[in-house]
């Protein structure tokens, strides 16, 4: 009965783990539905080689909340299997053999159940997000749920270069909004970044510009850079 106490805490203790790994990646700027997966995949080893796992490793704090995922995760797993080794090993008969795996289906079941439970997620959820404010932990929010970039919309980088429609002019000339692309930022060849630009700021060339709309328009754009194929 101790090891299966043993293994029922494990298993409990690793949910837990992969919890706070997805509570401290949406913290730092990811949506809920990234964070958890790239989580439970480094907990458990999986490897799963997607678009979202390069923005965990290019970002500093992320790249630390899964190393210590990928640490956690060898070790209750380890730790696991061999609490249900010596589970069965210690039984004697079918019969105890069939209790144990009974009450090992039974608790794991439980466990299910009780992570379903919203009304404790949420006291879960905000306990742990108290925790990490504690422990320093940024809270950004995910720029994909602020603007609501859903199809056919899209956030980007584009350089300016030479023969660009908004080289060397004012926004309020160029009037990119009429064409669906607001402007969020323009980075300047001398690296200084002008946030919310105005109608009279101007953009020239060098410059490399955040923008955020309409992604026809924002190709199209692109393209008028001369940096399309054909």
């Amino acid at each position: 009965m101790g090891a299966l106490l043993a293994l029922l805490m494990i298993v409990t203790f690793s949910l837990l783990v992969v919890r706070v790994g997805s509570k401290a990646l949406v913290m730092t700027g990811l949506s809920w539905d990234t964070a958890s997966f790239q989580a439970y995949s480094a907990f458990f080893g999986v490897g799963f080689t997607t678009k979202e796992a390069e923005m965990v490793v290019d970002h500093p704090i992320r790249r630390q909340i899964i190393k210590h995922l990928i640490l956690f995760g060898n070790i209750g797993l380890t730790s696991a299997f061999a609490t249900l080794v010596v589970t069965f090993v210690q039984t004697s008969g079918v019969t105890q053999t069939l209790e144990t795996a009974g009450l090992i289906v039974g608790g794991l079941l439980g466990l299910v159940v009780l992570s379903r439970i919203q009304l404790l997620k949420r006291v879960i959820d905000w306990l742990i997000q108290l925790s990490l404010e504690r422990a320093g932990v940024a809270h950004v929010l995910d720029y994909e749920l602020l603007l609501r970039v859903q199809s056919g919309f899209c956030v980007s980088e584009i350089d300016i270069l030479e023969g660009n429609p908004l080289a060397g002019k004012e926004l309020a000339q160029t009037r990119p909004a009429d064409d669906g692309i607001i402007v969020l930022g323009i980075t300047g060849g001398d690296g200084k970044f002008r946030g919310v630009p105005g109608p009279a700021d101007k953009v020239e060339v060098g410059d490399v510009i955040t923008v955020y709309g309409n992604e026809k328009a924002i190709k199209k754009l692109i393209c008028e850079n001369g940096e399309c194929e054909g």
